[in-house]
């Protein structure tokens, strides 16, 4: 089965792919803010959208990139992830 991804990986990826700083445990706490809130923007998301593809080895979706909080993000990505695996 692949995933779930987590916040801390999600924290990893906004690092790797957006370059933010984002402290996990903060992402976790506030997961209900904006993704903009933490200086994400499309363009970051849609690196870390494909960054987890790649990952995965399969697609997530378009519904993915237009997520605006990290918490409806992670519930899309682990519910596209499931039916794929």
């Amino acid at each position: 089965m692949n995933g779930p991804v987590t916040y801390e990986e999600l924290a990893s990826l906004m690092k790797a792919r957006a370059g933010l700083s984002v402290d996990q445990t903060e992402l976790e706490t506030r997961h209900d803010l904006l993704f903009e809130d933490f200086g994400l923007d499309s363009l970051g998301l849609l690196g870390i959208v494909s960054e987890l593809e790649n990952r995965y080895g399969q697609t997530i979706g378009n519904e993915a990139e237009t997520c605006k909080t990290p918490s409806e993000f992670l519930d899309h990505v682990n519910a596209q992830l499931s039916q794929g695996a």
